[in-house]
C-alpha cells in the first residue's frame, strides 16, 4: 500500500499549532495564536493574546473603543510577545508562525530576540502605519517574512463533562 501524500506542509501544521493556541485567548474579538519553532522543527513556545500573569481577565477591560484606559490597548500582551517571553530557552534563529501579522512592537521583539522567519496568515491591517512600520523593521533586519493561505482552521465545540 502506497503511503498518503495529501498530509500537511510543516508550515500548515505549525500554523494550525498557532490557531490552537489562539483558542485559549479570551478576548471576544480577535483571537491570535503564535508558535516559535526551531530549525530542527521542534516546538520551543506557544502563546496568545491575554492579559498578563497576575492581572484578571475578569477585572480589566477588553472593550475597543472608548476612553484609552478603558480599552484592552494597553493591556493585552500579544501572542508574539507572550510566545517570546514564555520560552524555556533562547529563539535565536527560530521561525514564528503568527496568525496575525506582527504589530510594530512585536516586531521589535521579534527582532530583539533574534526569530529569523515569520510565517503569517492574516494581513488584515497592511494600510495602518504600525504594519508598514512593522514591515520596514522587519525587511531592514533581514527577518524573512513567509505568508500563507493554506491553513486548518479549528473550532472547539464544548460538550459537557460525563462521569462513567
Amino acid at each position: 500500500m502506497p503511503k498518503r501524500m495529501d498530509t500537511l506542509s510543516w508550515d500548515e501544521y505549525f500554523m494550525g499549532l498557532a490557531h490552537l493556541s489562539a483558542l485559549r485567548s479570551k478576548d471576544p474579538n480577535t483571537q491570535v495564536g503564535a508558535a516559535i519553532v526551531d530549525e530542527n522543527k521542534r516546538v520551543v513556545s506557544v502563546g496568545y493574546n491575554g492579559f498578563p500573569k497576575g492581572c484578571s481577565d475578569d477585572v480589566f477591560p477588553w472593550d475597543r473603543e472608548g476612553n484609552a484606559l478603558c480599552t484592552k490597548y494597553f493591556y493585552v500582551v500579544h501572542a508574539e510577545l507572550n510566545a517570546i517571553l514564555n520560552s524555556p530557552r533562547s529563539v535565536a534563529g527560530c521561525t514564528i508562525y503568527v496568525s496575525l501579522f506582527p504589530c510594530n512592537e512585536c516586531a521589535k521583539a521579534i527582532i530583539q530576540s533574534g526569530i529569523k522567519r515569520i510565517v503569517y496568515e492574516s494581513d488584515k491591517y497592511a494600510d495602518t502605519d504600525g504594519i508598514k512600520a512593522s514591515k520596514a523593521m522587519l525587511e531592514a533586519a533581514g527577518v524573512e517574512l513567509v505568508r500563507i493561505e493554506n491553513t486548518i482552521r479549528l473550532s472547539v465545540e464544548k460538550t459537557p463533562n460525563t462521569t462513567i
